[in-house]
């Protein structure tokens, strides 16, 4: 008889793309997971992780956008909530927050995107609160799509969950897979594999470390996940032992990485027992907006997941300013000098000469570093510009020069363009 996945090839020639989605997850929960079937389960992962993409990402010139939430940015990170309808996410954003959204005792209470702005250490995080999603979100039910959308531009993803109802409803679980079908990785970091596509000369496959989540023949799974994204030339490096689907999400290149923090209100509804066994749970915090339990709580853990660095400025010969703090992000540029450079002003860096940096990022105070040094929270910060007798013996002092002509004299015709 014809092997099993050859079947499979047969039967979805001639069906729909959600048809063929399912075909295949049947096919998986049939087959046995061993070293034996690594082989089979890879590519049938493969496949389906390319026709999920095709599902949510419209070929071209089939229509424009479609409709969403168009949220501004502000503050220094963005927080999304996340969770079914009627389980205090408004009501959260409105103790929190000076935003009131409106809350109620039936479901879908919210219907569109409300930001409000935490103040706290300084800092201005913008929260959002999202309209209640159920299951099948990631394929477009209940505006499932718009609210996913908004939630993979943010910083920080808050899972919102009611404690009475988890029990025996899988709440999490369901909600994890409609974000991990849409290409969102929750507190996961990306997988350490070098990919590069070529114009010529093959697959190139090497690997650092020992693979023992690709079967026997890494290079076989390897090879045959890439022919069929049809890539047939191209450089791959494993630098640490991963699966397929880690492969899969290097290769798709559209992953977002982003930390989630699981909050479990209206534990005043439940018993101790069931609180202490949520509490338990990685990345998981209990609290009750009703009676504002763990609120504070809550706020430093956003704090420490959103993983935000203030650094304080310093004019020479004068004190430092400790009233309004650069903010500093992993997800918006790190916490170098030059990030910092980059958020005053980035003329900065064009005459950047050295930074005097106090604080504890340092081994002694103060100390002189470069645009590459790492700063710490509450670090002070001065940086030093080049004199124009320094400026003028840059190599690219000239170019400089002509690129600064050349902007004044586009400004200068846009003005008589307004003035005829």
């Amino acid at each position: 008889p014809p092997p099993p996945l050859l079947l499979l090839v047969c039967t979805l020639t001639n069906m729909g793309i959600v048809d063929k989605i399912k075909e295949i997850e049947l096919e998986m929960a049939r087959t046995q997971k061993n070293k034996a079937t690594n082989y089979h389960l890879g590519l049938l992962k493969a496949k389906l992780a390319k026709l999920r993409t095709e599902l949510l990402e419209p070929a071209k010139g089939q229509g424009g956008a479609g409709e969403g939430f168009d949220v501004k940015k502000y503050g220094d990170a963005r927080v999304a909530m996340i969770g079914f309808p009627s389980v205090g996410k408004s009501t959260l954003l409105s103790t929190v927050t000076d935003t009131e959204s409106k809350d109620a005792a039936y479901e879908f209470t919210t219907l569109t995107c409300i930001p409000g702005v935490i103040h706290y250490k300084e800092t201005k995080i913008q929260l959002l609160d999202l309209p209640g999603i159920i299951e099948g979100a990631a394929h477009g039910l209940g505006r499932g799509r718009e609210v996913i959308a908004v939630a993979k531009g943010a910083d920080l993803i808050l899972m919102v969950l009611d404690a009475a109802k988890e029990r025996g409803n899988k709440h999490r679980e369901i909600l994890e897979r409609e974000l991990h079908t849409v290409g969102i990785r929750l507190n996961r970091e990306p997988p350490d594999i070098y990919f590069k596509k070529k114009p010529g000369g093959g697959v190139k496959f090497n690997s650092t470390v020992k693979l023992t989540k690709l079967g026997p023949e890494p290079a076989k799974v390897v090879n045959k996940i890439l022919k069929e994204y049809k890539i047939h030339n191209c450089e791959i490096v494993f630098r640490e032992d991963c699966n397929v689907d880690d492969l899969i999400d290097v290769i798709e290149g559209n992953r977002k990485f982003i930390r989630c923090l699981y909050v479990y209100n209206k534990v005043d509804l439940t018993t101790i027992e069931h609180m202490d066994g949520l509490a338990r749970r990685e990345h998981t915090l209990p609290i009750s907006c009703s009676y504002t339990l763990g609120l504070d709580y809550l706020l430093s853990k956003i704090w420490e997941y959103l993983g935000l660095v203030r650094v304080y400025t310093k004019k020479k010969g004068r004190p430092p300013s400790f009233d309004e703090p650069i903010v500093l992000t992993k997800g918006r540029g790190g916490y170098t000098v030059e990030s910092a450079c980059n958020q005053v002003h980035r003329e900065l860096l064009m005459n950047f000469k050295f930074a005097s940096v106090w604080g504890s990022s340092t081994k002694h105070t103060p100390q002189r570093c470069g645009l590459k040094h790492v700063l710490a929270d509450e670090d002070v910060l001065q940086i030093v510009a080049k004199t124009s007798e320094e400026q003028r013996k840059d190599k690219n002092y000239g170019d400089k020069v002509q690129a600064f002509y050349d902007d004044w004299h586009k400004a200068k015709k846009k003005k008589q363009k307004l003035k005829t």
